[in-house]
């Protein structure tokens, strides 16, 4: 499969219409536990480019299921393991999971992408981070300064 199969990285911030999701949905219910792998792919795809939480949750769970369990798909499921993680905010296993990729293939411009993103996801977070501690740091510098001053009146 080639690298133009497999979509952009800005794809993990888009996400699928309920509709489409409920159309996922039916196919891989209709077939019930021994569904195609193709179905639950697909089911489990439109799961992770969910915007809500629970669905990126099981669709994760779902493409684990498929990466175990089928290993002429792991190279796709790796992808879109990197991208559940990324979108429910768990970027240390998205990391995990896109490095697994490109160890396999340096080259493919999409896994690159993505670990941009979670780079930059980490930073972004991690300054912001640092700036509430800051802040919080210096609230409770401020009260301690008060309280010392009050006493020392």
């Amino acid at each position: 499969m080639s690298d133009s199969v497999l979509p952009y990285a800005a794809d993990a911030e888009q996400s699928l219409t309920p509709d489409e999701l409920l159309v996922l949905q039916r196919q891989f219910e209709r077939e019930g536990p021994r569904a195609r792998i193709q179905t639950k792919f697909n089911y489990a795809w439109g799961l992770i480019k969910s915007t809500k939480k629970r669905e990126q949750q099981l669709g994760v769970r779902l493409m684990h299921e498929i990466y175990d369990e089928h290993a002429e798909r792991k190279r796709e499921c790796l992808y879109y393991l990197a991208i559940g993680y990324y979108k429910m905010g768990e970027y240390a296993n998205a990391r995990v999971y896109i490095e697994q990729l490109l160890a396999l293939e340096p080259g493919n411009a999409q896994a690159r992408s993505l670990r941009e993103l979670i780079d930059q996801r980490v930073s972004r977070d991690g300054l912001i981070g640092l700036a509430v501690s800051g802040g919080a740091i210096a609230l409770v510098g401020i009260v301690a300064a008060a309280i010392f001053k009050k006493r020392s009146q």
